[in-house]
């Protein structure tokens, strides 16, 4: 009763054809803990569940698997997880397992600078180097906006790594990007003249949510963002000083067998991709993506905005999400996981997929699983 109850609280605002799904939710959280594949929960069809167990077919059985949600309206059509979330154990994957989610963490960083800046603590058009100033003259005319929308210009810190961090067995972290930029007294181009995505970007914008805020990047993500939101298992993850329930851990597929490869020497930087997060919790930030619970309509808008082309036709960028025609999406990769959330607002239909193998990339696997959901208007994979 205690798992119904809680799910019921966060969606609590939705109209009463939003709620219509939550006690099958509430008892999807309670099946979870004893099943190893959930069945689906909602309002979809047996038939519609078959077809994407079809399509995951890749992700089932004794395999690093991946965790499923489909949202209509705030009701789970969907929601599920195939295969494994820990191979050496046979712990199973589920609603609730925790993928490091990779660069889908950037939707979460540009929503703590945009709550910065409603709080009034900074401002969109600052320079970057009122909050690191010591950054090379290279970054004088860089802003935060630039910066979020990948338009700075940043040098890329993977490519430049050895000139300012010396790695041997430590990870890098947000404010060792720092560091090895203020050795680049360059950028790719002249700010605002250009796009080039940039995780260097979104390290300094963690840094800067930490001094604008006097709390660190973690500790603001959990009281301005998860905890309110009720995403009480979501986690910027700091190996030593946080944990992870429930924890997915990554695998890649190496000489004909899965061998875990969960951790690199950047994983540890937080602003571009260090969040752990579950399907559960997911669908938690989704609901409050619809109203002023947590951004302002303003920031919203802000945020889902088309503000420079990508150098993908038909894909332009916002801060911290791609937006592709009527959707609103971001995918995440890193060793050992491949993740994409894929909104389509408008119609109220979102569909999340976190897997914890290298490859493939599920974005086109999403859409695929959409067209399912919305088969008057068929999605087309790009």
């Amino acid at each position: 009763m205690a798992a119904t109850s809680t799910i019921a609280n966060v969606f609590s605002w939705r109209p009463a054809t939003w709620r219509a799904g939550l006690s099958a939710l509430g008892l999807g959280v309670l099946l979870s803990a004893c099943a190893s594949a959930p069945a689906p929960v909602g309002g979809a069809s047996s038939e519609l569940s078959s077809d994407v167990d079809a399509l995951m077919a890749d992700y089932q059985g004794k395999a690093p698997g991946a965790s499923v949600l489909v949202l209509r309206d705030g009701k789970p059509l969907l929601r599920r997880g195939y295969g494994m979330a820990v191979l050496e154990t046979g712990e199973a994957a589920t609603p609730l397992s925790n993928y490091r989610l990779a660069s889908v963490t950037k939707q979460f960083t540009a929503a703590a600078i945009l709550l910065l800046a409603q709080d009034g603590k900074l401002s969109l058009d600052d320079p970057i180097k009122r909050w690191l100033p010591t950054l090379p003259r290279s970054a004088d005319a860089i802003t935060i906006r630039q910066i979020l929308s990948h338009t700075s210009g940043l040098i890329d810190y993977e490519d430049v790594m050895g000139e300012g961090f010396d790695a041997g067995d430590k990870q890098m972290h947000d404010l060792d990007v720092l560091r090895v930029l203020e050795t680049q007294d360059r950028g790719y181009f002249a700010p605002g003249k250009g796009y080039r995505y940039s995780n260097s970007g979104y390290a300094l914008l963690a840094l800067t949510v930490q001094r604008a805020s006097g709390q660190s990047f973690a500790d603001f993500l959990r009281e301005r963002i998860f905890r309110p939101l009720g995403m009480n298992d979501t986690v910027a993850y700091e190996r030593g000083v946080s944990e992870v329930t429930h924890r997915a851990y990554g695998y890649s597929f190496e000489n004909g067998a899965w061998s875990r490869t969960d951790q690199s020497s950047t994983s540890a930087v937080l602003g571009d991709g260090g969040i752990y997060s579950s399907i559960d919790d997911l669908a938690r930030w989704d609901a409050a993506l619809y109203d002023d619970r947590l951004l302002s309509e303003q920031s919203r808008k802000l945020a889902f905005s088309a503000h420079t082309p990508t150098d993908v036709a038909e894909v332009e960028y916002g801060y911290g999400w791609r937006i592709t025609g009527e959707t609103l999406w971001h995918s995440g990769e890193t060793m050992g996981f491949r993740n994409v959330i894929v909104r389509w607002p408008r119609r109220h239909l979102t569909v999340v997929m976190l897997t914890n193998r290298n490859d493939p990339e599920p974005y086109r696997l999403a859409l695929r699983i959409a067209d399912l959901y919305l088969p008057s208007s068929p999605v087309v994979a790009r």
